[in-house]
């Protein structure tokens, strides 16, 4: 039946790279009104709005056209699993961006496909070569260039940092062995779910009304943004090759740059821009080297 299953693949690069674009265009946005709310609210607060608004939307989008099928999965474990570390990933990287610059966060953020390139080969099979085993430690250093243990600079902020990037790596391994199985719809629906429910548990002991339509207003975005950003990355996938969008994640730290000087007169210093340009090519490296030989 139309609509239930994946998007039938065009090749339309330059819509592709276009869809991206807009993604890592909001993706820094978000991550900009998420430190400027944690001023105010609990980190907990600001993912159960993120994440409930997420759910919502997507309900809104599919429901219509798939009905129940947008609930019916026929691997609940994964997908239960999927919304552990997608839960883990949002709370981590919220509790830890009201301490460190945006652009600073972002950075550590970049380590995440790195890891779904070693943690692919135990999980999934994938075969791994020694220069995606040094690209991963070369990766590895920048973040320690950025975060460097042992300075004023290091903080526990910094770990769950790397949580946060460890953690989504995770997400995107279980979505991998999911696809071809569920619909995306349906994982996307899944990868909220668990994450609104335990949110909403915790709401009664961590609620504080926002102060005015200003902050309700900056409190709903959150999830319009990330769900609108994340339905970008899926429809950039039906146009273009993985191997040609995956590299266009790294333009959200102009972004990032942007916003931190914008909204709190952040400057990155020259061992954040060195240890970014250390893991954005080890990244980009991976990425180059997964290109299918002609």
């Amino acid at each position: 039946m139309a609509g239930k299953g994946p998007p039938a693949r065009v090749s339309r690069p330059l819509l592709g790279i276009g869809f991206m674009l807009v993604a890592c265009a909001l993706f820094p946005v978000m991550n900009g009104l998420v430190k400027l709310l944690t001023a105010r609210y609990d980190a907990t607060q600001i993912v159960w709005f993120r994440i409930v608004v997420h759910l919502a939307l997507v309900t809104l989008v599919f429901t219509p056209r798939m009905g129940l099928d947008l609930f019916r999965t026929q691997r609940i474990g994964l997908q239960f699993l999927s919304s552990v570390m997608m839960l883990l990933s949002t709370l981590f990287f919220f509790s830890a961006v009201k301490y460190v610059g945006v652009a600073e966060a972002i950075s550590v953020s970049f380590v995440a496909p790195l890891a779904v390139v070693f943690l692919a080969w135990p999980l999934l099979g994938e075969r791994i070569t020694v220069l995606k085993v040094v690209a991963v430690v070369v990766g590895f250093a920048g973040v320690l260039v950025v975060i460097r243990p042992g300075s004023s600079v290091f903080q526990w902020a910094s770990i769950l940092l790397l949580g946060s990037a460890l953690a989504y790596a995770s997400y995107q391994i279980i979505i991998r062995r999911l696809a071809g199985i569920d619909p995306p719809s349906t994982s996307i629906f899944y990868s909220v779910l668990l994450g609104a429910i335990v949110m909403s548990a915790a709401m009664p002991f961590m609620w504080r009304t926002p102060v005015d339509l200003g902050d309700w207003a900056l409190l709903l975005s959150l999830g319009a943004l990330g769900g609108f950003g994340h339905y970008c990355v899926a429809r950039a996938l039906t146009y273009a090759s993985a191997n040609l969008i995956a590299p266009l994640n790294y333009t959200q730290m102009i972004g990032s740059v942007i916003v931190g000087y914008l909204l709190f007169a952040e400057v990155p210093d020259l061992y954040t821009w060195i240890g970014t340009a250390l893991i954005v090519g080890a990244g980009l490296l991976v990425t180059l080297q997964a290109r299918p030989k002609r």
